[in-house]
């Protein structure tokens, strides 16, 4: 439960505190050069700065973060991040417009600031191991091709994820759903040592036979699960269709449509929130918090740079 009478969530200089806390728990440290040697500096007009010593840059807890040049305040941030991170199906700009009292064109780039922040790499050697499960599926996620007028192409789009039962989800946007770009993703982002489980398309038997072990269940014979009696695991992918419920809920109930240039950050947002669920030891205030660790060292402006 979001407990709104926490000083950072509402007041100024709490909020600067905690940042600080939370980023350098073991002493400032300058974002531009490294160096122990700062110094906080004082009067009004400086408040929140800091100065090195080796560098002579001035720097505060925004700088080098997905917060630097922003001119939100620090409390309104902190907020968003428990909002969202805590809430199960996600929160609309609107929502965060309205809660935040910030304009919806600034709730909408904090949104994203934000899912950003929350993006996290696969584990180093994939996911699953030796004696692991990963359950892989693909989805549609968007509006009904029906609901498009004058014979428009539907604008569903396609989404692979991959699941390590009791573990960690990582999703994945794709144009399109084919044996290669299914088998490239799964070959990058798994443990080739893990038991693979999916549905009965036909891209996943080839990529299945490098793992230790595939199954496959039918859906067409409205085969959804079954016992592979010589290990006694549970043949099914019903973990990703969970997960799947709770992503097309979110996008059709909390943000109603989804633009496909910003589909990637919205699976980020999912996928960490499953990844930190209660299940697996995390409540709200610790997700807030890894959301706030996972604000340093990234930036994201509206006009990003051409690469």
């Amino acid at each position: 439960m979001t407990d709104i009478c926490v000083p950072h969530f509402h007041n100024e200089h709490a909020a600067r505190d905690h940042i600080e806390a939370s980023r350098w728990p073991n002493g400032v440290v300058c974002p531009h050069c490294g160096s122990l040697n700062v110094m906080r500096m004082a009067g009004k007009t400086q408040a929140g700065y800091f100065l090195c010593r080796n560098c002579a840059d001035k720097f505060t807890c925004r700088t080098g973060t997905l917060m630097e040049r922003s001119h939100i305040p620090l409390h309104k941030w902190l907020f968003a991040m428990m909002l969202m991170s805590s809430s199960k199906k996600g929160m609309s700009a609107h929502q965060l417009h309205r809660t935040l009292g910030i304009t919806y064109k600034s709730a909408w780039f904090l949104a994203h600031r934000i899912r950003e922040a929350m993006g996290e790499d696969a584990p180093a050697g994939g996911l699953g191991g030796e004696g692991k499960i990963v359950e892989v599926d693909e989805t549609y996620v968007g509006g009904k091709a029906k609901n498009r007028a004058h014979g428009e192409p539907s604008p569903k789009k396609a989404v692979v994820s991959l699941i390590e039962r009791d573990g960690r989800a990582h999703s994945f946007h794709v144009a399109s759903v084919t044996a290669d770009t299914v088998r490239s993703i799964i070959r990058t982002n798994v443990s080739r040592k893990s038991t693979l489980m999916s549905d009965e398309a036909n891209f996943y038997t080839r990529v299945g036979a490098e793992f230790a072990a595939h199954h496959a269940v039918d859906h067409t014979r409205k085969e959804y699960s079954y016992r592979d009696h010589p290990t006694g695991h549970t043949v099914s992918i019903n973990v990703s269709e969970n997960f799947y419920s709770i992503l097309k809920r979110g996008i059709t109930g909390t943000y109603h449509s989804i633009s496909e240039a910003h589909l990637h950050r919205y699976l980020k947002e999912f996928d960490f929130r499953y990844n930190t669920r209660s299940k697996l030891g995390v409540e709200d205030a610790e997700r807030a918090a890894l959301t706030l660790k996972g604000i340093e060292g990234k930036r994201l402006t509206y006009n990003q740079p051409a690469n």
